[in-house]
């Protein structure tokens, strides 16, 4: 017996002792029971009451199906990408958050496990939610601990992001918990965790854009793909979620922080927990401790918006408009009627701009990169601009208007004839200091530019000119332009006109076609921009507009032309795909005729002299590929713009030059600068894609285009008299509008001159005076309203062309009613008779006479029109000589004083004296 049961017998008796332990027993059992049933019922009561308070929470949240939960879970934002023409990438659109969606299985397992080790290290076991990790997150929040341990799974997290809201309180976490526990049946571990590596938000890239995504973070904080991140940089980026403007590396403008402490602690955190759970070694984990992170950041690049900033923002404009009309079609609208409904309009505007933004398309362009690039840089690299003047700016931060020196601004556009491919432009010179695209959104007036789209193309096409038609380049009724040389060129061909860039002629034309409706040939070929006032004035036809169009409507319509009378509208999108490569967009092509193939043919053949012998003649020298070329120059008003356009059998360009602020060009710029930068642009486009010069090719010449001789002062077939007067010549036509009438236009006729002009001979004029040659019939005159000698000079001005044609001022000089004066100054130079001209009005010629034997008789010698030179070759003759004048009624002046030749001795001499001089006395005139 041990000394505890010698005791208790000392002090208990034995008998006591199993009473005692009895009672004691069931005392204890009574009260364990007890406590035990009130424990039971307070956690039912607190677990009914917490039941129904979660009830509570969550009695509104609707029950999501899986095809919803499915919609919401992965309807996350993806940043649109875009291409050039041969599908390289040029990178991604401008978004407030930029995402590229990535695959689990292209994500490295390292990556993988280092977001489970750090985020969720029960994710492989739990069913949405960890029951300890909620109630201890509960307590600190209702005890108001200083320490937030959290309790968030990454289904809980998915949830938070995609569905719900970052708001805290109960009534989120509840429905937070209940859609974990929902999401979890409906998908799998690799589901879920591929939708939240796809969605975490991961601060900033090293262009300072917001990120989320392991894909997005692995390229834009190391330039890799997250399949291929080392364990260091897979733990950096996995350790990001839990703060990422805080752990990431860069600032809001791209640039590398000065403290990167807070990262780099927060990856060897991942690091630790990573080997703690057994997904690295210890080697690893030392190792990687050890990785110097910003040694390894991604190196500061351009982005696409950065690099083709007018590019970019471009694309994103006509990809917006090609998912607005999408959107109209599926809702039942056309673009034309939703435009009439704003409040529509700017709801569906707004949508396409989500879809672009969040969507991750993928973008093909039309634009060829290296002709793209070597443009930039040749607009950059060209010099020849001209000096930059100042305008006054509203400053967009005080609203009061400054001073600024502005510069000569440029915009170019080259499109793909065969296709209507945009190829490449030029938007402007320094996209910082003007952000407006000078290709595809200045609306300028386009000068003479105008001309073949407006004039000469319907007019050909209408049958009423062809390239060898005659026109009148002086006033007529009506408006009148001055031509750009101040000059009237009288009597025109189309094709000089057109190659000269002659004005009147140009505008004489467009008014005999304006009944027709012409502006009807510019909306065909996509020109939409045009006022009502506009299509009234008859100088719209040189280029004078309201508003004006875009370079790229300009040289849109000249394709025109290239492709043998068929428009084919430009386009800069050559379609447009879902991430997934579902199409959403295709460009269909269209094509409108506008012109027949003959009247194309016949304009370029016409604008070919523009460049070979017309205002752009100096274009060639200037340029390193040889092309078949076609081409217009323009000048604005004032010489506020100045354009030029050209097609070879590839491609159109065409560029522009001016002030932003429309002020006049300084006047060596307008032309041999704006040919300069059409050349410069050009051969950078040559170098970089040598086909767009068409070097072995020339447009072909459509069936239906045959060559005739004319006669050039009608356009009627030529004649015996027009050859004779070198006025025949031989160009393309129509055959359906060949010239059939042969020319009358012209009479052979006697005509005498005073003055240099010409009149038709009288009955009594001499005929010693009179001349034999072409002459134009009065007929001619009457049709383009010459009534006077005075406006023959606008018919017929001083030009070589007209050298062997006699013009007639028409009736008889009038008769001054005088003899002429008596003819002064003769005397002789060398073997010639000179005398000094009359001033008579009406002076027709001269009669010179001599008297070789100093008999005292005179006869007539010779006669000299009015308009020769004073003087008749009579050699050394021993002769007494004088002159006398003639007017036009016949009228013969007193002889002039007499002169002898040198050998001259007269027949009776007095004295030696008078050896050598002529005899006086007088004479019968005439005899």
């Amino acid at each position: 017996m041990g000394l505890w049961d010698k005791w208790m017998n000392k002090v208990i008796p034995k008998e006591n002792t199993q009473k005692i332990l009895r009672i004691s027993y069931g005392v204890i059992w009574n009260v364990f029971l007890i406590f035990v049933v009130m424990a039971l019922v307070g956690f039912s009561f607190a677990g009914g009451m917490g039941a129904g308070y979660f009830a509570s929470l969550v009695k509104n949240e609707r029950i999501r199906g899986y095809a919803e939960m499915k919609k919401d879970i992965y309807n996350y934002e993806e940043t649109s990408e875009i291409f050039f023409d041969d599908t390289s990438y040029m990178g991604k659109l401008n978004s407030d958050l930029e995402r590229k969606e990535v695959k689990l299985y292209h994500i490295s397992p390292v990556l993988i496990n280092a977001v489970i080790a750090t985020e969720d290290q029960y994710f492989y076991q739990h069913n949405g939610i960890v029951p300890k990790a909620v109630m201890r997150a509960i307590f600190q929040e209702v005890t108001n601990s200083p320490v937030k341990s959290g309790g968030s799974t990454l289904t809980q997290q998915l949830i938070k992001n995609q569905i719900l809201t970052n708001e805290v309180s109960f009534d989120r976490k509840a429905k937070e918990l209940l859609l974990a526990l929902r999401l979890e049946k409906f998908f799998d571990k690799k589901e879920i965790l591929e939708a939240y590596l796809n969605i975490a938000d991961m601060g900033r890239d090293r262009s300072g854009r917001n990120i989320a995504g392991v894909q997005t973070a692995a390229q834009g904080i190391f330039g890799m793909n997250a399949k291929n991140l080392s364990l260091p940089e897979a733990a950096f980026i996995a350790g990001l979620p839990q703060s990422p403007f805080g752990y990431t590396p860069f600032t809001n403008k791209g640039e590398i922080k000065q403290d990167l402490s807070p990262g780099i602690s927060r990856m060897k955190t991942v690091l630790r927990r990573m080997y703690q759970q057994g997904f690295i070694t210890e080697q690893e984990l030392n190792k990687s401790l050890a990785f110097d992170v910003k040694s390894h950041l991604l190196k500061k690049r351009e982005t696409a918006s950065e690099k083709y900033p007018w590019l970019t923002s471009e694309i994103e404009k006509r990809a917006k408009m090609i998912l607005l009309e999408n959107i109209a079609k599926e809702s039942g609208y056309s673009l034309s009627d939703l435009y009439k409904h704003k409040e529509q309009l700017a709801e569906y505007k707004a949508l396409a701009d989500k879809q672009l933004k969040q969507n991750g398309y993928r973008i093909y362009t039309t634009i060829h990169k290296d002709i793209f690039e070597n443009m930039q840089q040749a607009a950059k690299d060209y010099h020849n601009y001209g000096r930059s003047l100042p305008a006054w700016k509203r400053d967009p931060d005080t609203g009061k208007k400054i001073r600024v020196m502005e510069p000569v601004e440029v915009g170019a556009m080259m499109i793909e004839n065969s296709t209507g491919k945009i190829l490449s432009f030029v938007g402007g010179r320094d996209h910082e200091r003007e952000q407006l695209n000078h290709a595809t959104s200045s609306l300028r007036s386009i000068g003479s530019t105008m001309k073949p789209l407006l004039v000469y193309g319907p007019a050909i096409e209408e049958g009423v000119i062809q390239p060898g038609t005659v026109i009148p380049d002086f006033p007529t009724k009506g408006y009148n332009p001055n031509n750009y040389d101040k000059a009237i060129h009288g009597l025109v061909s189309a094709r000089k006109a057109l190659a000269k860039s002659y004005n009147m002629a140009a505008v004489n034309t467009y008014k005999e076609i304006k009944a027709s409706k012409p502006v009807t040939f510019l909306e065909k070929m996509g020109i939409t921009s045009l006022t009502a006032e506009d299509k009234e004035n008859d100088s719209l036809s040189i280029g004078a507009m309201h508003a004006g169009i875009t370079v790229e409507e300009n040289v849109n319509a000249y394709t025109t032309f290239a492709n043998g009378g068929s428009f084919k509208d430009a386009y800069l999108i050559e379609k447009i795909e879902s991430a997934d490569g579902t199409p959403i967009y295709q460009h269909q092509k269209k094509e409108i005729r506008v012109f027949t193939p003959q009247t194309a043919y016949l304009t370029l053949d016409m604008m070919r002299d523009v460049i070979k012998e017309g205002t752009a003649r100096s274009l060639l020298n200037k340029l390193s590929l040889k092309s078949d070329w076609a081409g217009k120059t323009g000048t604005a008003q004032n010489y506020d713009d100045a354009w030029f356009v050209a097609s070879n059998p590839a491609v159109t360009f065409g560029t522009w030059i001016g002030y932003d602020s429309p002020k006049p060009l300084p006047r060596e710029t307008y032309s041999q600068k704006s040919l300069g930068i059409w050349a410069k642009l050009m051969n950078a486009a040559y170098k970089a894609e040598p086909e767009i010069g068409a070097a072995k090719k020339s447009f072909k010449m459509p069936k239906g285009i045959v060559s005739r001789t004319f006669c050039s002062i009608s356009g009627e077939l030529s004649s015996n008299l027009c050859r004779e007067a070198g006025l025949e010549k031989t160009d393309l036509f129509d055959s359906q509008h060949v010239p059939v009438k042969p020319d009358d236009s012209l009479i052979k006729g006697r005509y005498f001159t005073v003055n240099g002009k010409a009149f038709p001979a009288s009955s009594n004029l001499p005929s010693e005076f009179l001349r034999e040659g072409v002459m134009v019939k009065e007929s001619l005159l009457e049709r383009y309203g010459i009534k006077s000698a005075s406006d023959l000079e606008t018919l017929f001005p001083n030009n070589p062309e007209w050298s062997r044609l006699i013009v007639s001022e028409g009736g008889t000089i009038l008769d001054d009613g005088k003899v002429p004066s008596p003819v002064t100054g003769i005397r002789f130079s060398g073997a010639s008779l000179i005398w000094s001209t009359g001033k008579e009005s009406d002076l027709i010629g001269y009669r010179v006479y001599s008297d070789p034997n100093g008999s005292g008789h005179f006869v007539k010698i010779g006669s000299l029109p009015a308009d020769e030179q004073p003087s008749l070759s009579v050699g050394t003759a021993r002769a007494i000589y004088y002159v006398t004048a003639v007017d036009a009624e016949g009228n013969e002046s007193e002889p002039s004083s007499f002169t002898a030749g040198s050998l001259y001795t007269p027949p009776e001499s007095s004295s030696g004296d008078n050896q050598g001089q002529a005899a006086i006395g007088t004479a019968p005139v005439g005899q």
